[in-house]
């Protein structure tokens, strides 16, 4: 591990993790990993190599796997309150290494502390969630045609579940996974972002200790690490459900791979997230949805406010207060509260961000703030940016496309139906929002024929869901659902269950059949 200037805690942060050792890849539930490559990762805020993590090797795989399949045989036995009992205990865990996770998702992956203690809070919180959904497993009791026969139906844990996260959310998608499939009776095998294994590795270093305390199987929390696993994951056929979280482009490959084995997938890929500015929106209220919106975590969410479509009447004063709000933020190592923007990941979304601005300028648009490299001390990763707002129109095929990093696109509407018709005016559905003092505006936005995608808000922006809705999109953002609700249905498979206590057999449909 490299030494660097401890000015956040990290080296000591790191420690209370368990993160020590140069080869530290292995944790409960996974096989002993000496044979694999290194994967290096090195943090975007300074550059620094922070740790290495020995990659799974094709034989650690088989291991790992092996030992998950025996391991559902056990944990699908336990009664679900039990399980319960364990995610709550992880839960108090989490609450216990809170800061120094926190730190870690902040300095790995680049986002402010203050979202990667936020981060760590959704982990809490959807293990709360899933303790009291573990005695809410509910089925349905239905009456049958035929008399002295009853009919219910009841879910079953489904086996392996395999989690492949992204980069951006390096430990709460994972939990919004792991904690329900855990409840349901299902074990994982989580595959986490090669760009942040060391978040991964600490999550597991966390839950280890109430795994081994509750004397748990091992294999039911299992880490592989790794790009080649990606693929042994999706044609595995003992995976019978898969969570993958990324781009559009890779979620088509993995839904198309695993249908074809008839596996089930929850896909959670692109946005490109609209704001409307009505002409009776609060404009203070806008100013903190839509930036925030747009450069927490330097545009790296699916949710991230991507579009402002805004009301002609609304236009230029809108526009003032945010190059003024822009002009305000403070870019530079996220650790610092008093930074509102960190770096991106690493240098290749730095370049797709320059790109993305030339190409909205080949196509017609107007840069009215930013863009372009941050330089100087405290920049020498290279991996600093600052936001930029871009005019444009919704056609622009970069409009279209999802960049993942700080760039808004303002565009224009004239009447409330043009304005839902361009928030709709894309592939991806995920989150959208409105901002109104309307009723009318409000409820045409929410109706039928209003926003397409899974989510949609009025007056707060379009990031910051809460655990306790289910979370996903429509179109090409994949049309998977996770974390509350009854996202957990998708862990479990549906069976439906006649019971006939009478002393005849009679046939539905009143179909006979007499010998």
């Amino acid at each position: 591990m490299a030494t660097l200037t401890d000015t956040f805690g990290i080296q000591q942060a790191l420690s209370k993790l368990g993160i020590q050792d140069i080869n530290n890849g292995t944790s409960t539930g996974t096989a002993s990993f000496a044979n694999g490559e290194l994967i290096e990762s090195y943090s975007p805020v300074d550059g620094t190599l922070i740790a290495k993590v020995t990659a799974s090797t094709p034989d650690d795989y088989q291991a790992v796997m092996a030992k998950a399949e025996e391991a559902f045989k056990a944990w699908r036995l336990v009664p679900a309150p039990k399980r319960g009992e364990i995610v709550r205990q992880m839960g108090n865990e989490l609450r216990k290494f809170k800061e120094p996770l926190g730190q870690l998702v902040s300095y790995e992956m680049g986002k402010s502390l203050q979202e990667g203690l936020g981060e760590v809070q959704e982990m809490i919180d959807i293990c709360d969630f899933a303790v009291g959904l573990s005695r809410q497993l509910y089925g349905l009791t239905m009456h049958s045609e035929r008399p002295l026969h009853r009919m219910y139906e009841q879910w079953h844990p489904m086996g392996i579940v395999g989690i492949i996260s992204a980069f951006n959310f390096p430990v709460a998608v994972w939990s919004w996974n792991a904690m329900l499939a855990l409840v349901c009776g299902d074990v994982f095998v989580w595959k986490p972002s090669s760009k942040t294994p060391l978040c991964a590795v600490a999550c597991q270093n966390i839950i280890k200790g109430v795994l081994e305390r509750n004397e748990i199987p091992e294999g039911v929390c299992s880490l592989v690490t790794g790009e080649a696993c990606n693929e042994l994951i999706n044609n595995d056929k003992r995976i019978p459900l898969i969570s993958f979280t990324g781009s559009t482009r890779v979620g088509r490959h993995v839904s198309k791979t695993v249908a074809e084995r008839f596996g089930k997938t929850i896909l959670e890929l692109g946005g490109n997230n609209a704001i409307i500015v009505s002409e009776h929106a609060d404009l203070s209220m806008v100013l903190v949805g839509a930036v925030f919106g747009a450069v927490g975590t330097a545009g790296q969410r699916c949710t991230t406010t991507r579009r402002l479509i805004i009301h002609e009447s609304m236009y230029d004063k809108t526009v003032a207060v945010l190059k003024s709000a822009y002009a305000q933020l403070k870019i530079g190592n996220p650790l610092d509260s008093n930074n509102h923007v960190g770096p991106l990941i690493d240098k290749t979304a730095v370049q797709s961000f320059l790109t993305a601005i030339e190409n909205a300028k080949a196509e017609g648009g107007t840069v009215i703030y930013g863009g372009g490299i941050t330089e100087g001390d405290g920049y020498e990763s290279g991996c600093y940016v600052n936001p930029c707002i871009i005019e444009a129109k919704n056609e622009y095929k970069v409009v279209q496309e999802e960049t993942f990093a700080p760039i808004l696109y303002l565009i224009k509407y004239s009447t409330i139906e043009e304005a839902i018709e361009l928030q709709n005016g894309v592939p991806q559905g995920l989150s959208s929002s409105i901002f109104t003092n309307s009723m009318r505006e409000m409820e045409l936005f929410l109706s039928q024929s209003g926003s397409d995608c899974g989510i949609a808000n009025v007056n707060i922006g379009t990031s910051g869901a809460e655990i306790g809705g289910a979370f996903g999109g429509e179109k090409e953002t994949g049309g998977g659902r996770e974390s509350g609700s009854d996202a957990w249905r998708a862990y479990m498979r549906r069976q439906t269950n006649t019971i006939n206590y009478g002393s005849q057999l009679p046939l539905a449909q009143g179909i006979r059949f007499d010998l």
